[in-house]
């Protein structure tokens, strides 16, 4: 199996993993009778070790081996599920949640992604970058979407377990199946070759290059921006605005979810598909920005069917800067350099990510549930303007013999 085809597949079970246990957490939590606070402290521990686990990533992967390191990586994000089984004590629950990086949000933003991201250029030629990351996007994609639906897990195992089975049996039966799904990426990353390594002297790694570290200062400074404005919008939120606003339950917001992840499966293939004809940075910009506005659209939506209609094809647009923007920032720095930039940028969507969701709860409380929504849209376009005005000009090397 190809380094390629190894990574597609590690990233559709980690997603698979990933989207299973972001809507099973706050039920298995809440069947070991922890209560909203402590559920959160739990949620948050998760979130805290995989910030924690990509900074140190970012800072000794290329010195250990990236193989090495996935397969840390991979066996303790079982070690931490599995450690969820054996404990019902909150400070065990958040330390186990740190340790295995367990995701509550339900997509794989990781540590394990960063690193995937640097070693998957190093297994294609320049000209098939895009289109790799684009494959790699629709596999994690598409395990989120049945990881949603594998969230049913708990139902099955219950009746398989009979009537005479404490309530519990299918949680934690469901936590069992997401260990297993850990554990896969293990065996595969010794699939990986020597040629996803990096060379590099004994001792420190060398410092990043003057420009690579102006590129970084300018694309992190655009990505917290964006990534701000993606937490006032994640999908716990989202879903709380449909609830709200027009009165939908879980069984008409979760097939709309569903729905959102094909539309992204299929718009990274687009994005790919488009990036050859205008280039990376116009594809990144010019179709996030119709995102952005349908976005206000939904929050002005007189009813849930246009509202869905219009966030379906949203959803269209808004992750083709996905598989664009890692390939872009992957072709405008080293080959040594990839891992500390996908790490860097990583960790500051990451933070910017987590820091908006309370404010954006404040204004929903507090003024209106579309506020978010509008707040959102409004600092994605503000990203998308300043991306265009300060990176139209600098190309990737499969780019610049087309502009000279």
């Amino acid at each position: 199996m190809s380094d390629r085809r190894v990574l597609y597949v590690t990233a559709f079970v980690r997603a698979l993993a990933t989207g299973m246990i972001g809507v099973l957490l706050g039920f298995y939590l809440s069947a070991l009778h922890l209560d909203a606070p402590s559920i959160g402290l739990v949620v948050g521990a998760g979130l805290s070790g995989a910030a924690v686990a990509t900074l140190l990533v970012t800072r000794a992967a290329d010195r250990i081996g990236r193989r090495r390191t996935l397969v840390t990586l991979a066996a303790l994000s079982a070690v931490g599920g599995l450690a969820l089984l054996f404990t019902q004590h909150v400070g065990a629950l958040a330390a186990a949640a740190f340790i295995g990086m367990v995701n509550g949000m339900g997509r794989d933003r990781g540590a394990a992604l960063a690193l995937e991201q640097a070693v998957l250029p190093s297994a294609v030629a320049d000209n098939r970058r895009t289109m790799a990351f684009a494959a790699y996007n629709v596999a994690q994609d598409c395990g989120h979407a049945l990881g949603g639906l594998l969230a049913a897990a708990p139902r099955l195992i219950q009746s398989w377990a009979g009537a005479s089975a404490p309530e519990s049996v299918g949680l934690r039966g469901a936590v069992a199946v997401y260990v297993g799904l850990s554990v896969l990426p293990v065996l595969l990353y010794l699939f990986l070759s020597p040629a996803i390594e990096v060379t590099i002297a004994p001792g420190r790694l060398p410092p990043l290059s003057r420009e690579t570290r102006r590129i970084l200062w300018r694309l992190g400074s655009l990505f917290g921006l964006d990534g701000l404005g993606g937490g006032f919008l994640t999908a716990t939120l989202l879903s709380y605005f449909f609830h709200g606003r027009f009165g939908v339950g879980i069984e008409v917001v979760g097939p709309l979810f569903f729905g959102a992840r094909v539309a992204n499966a299929l718009s990274h293939l687009g994005a790919a598909w488009l990036a050859k004809r205008i280039g990376l940075v116009n594809t990144m910009v010019f179709t996030h920005l119709p995102s952005s506005l349908l976005l206000v659209t939904v929050a002005f939506a007189p009813s849930f069917p246009v509202a869905a209609v219009l966030f379906l094809l949203r959803e269209g647009f808004v992750e083709m800067d996905v598989p664009t923007r890692q390939s872009y920032v992957m072709a405008v720095v080293k080959p040594e350099e990839r891992t500390r930039a996908s790490g860097i940028t990583a960790i500051v969507r990451l933070a910017a990510w987590a820091a908006a969701p309370s404010v954006a709860g404040f204004f929903m409380k507090g003024f209106s549930l579309m506020v978010p929504l509008v707040i959102g849209a409004a600092l994605k376009i503000t990203y998308d303007l300043l991306l265009w005005r300060g990176f139209r000009e600098l190309k990737p090397p499969e780019e610049r013999g087309a502009a000279a």
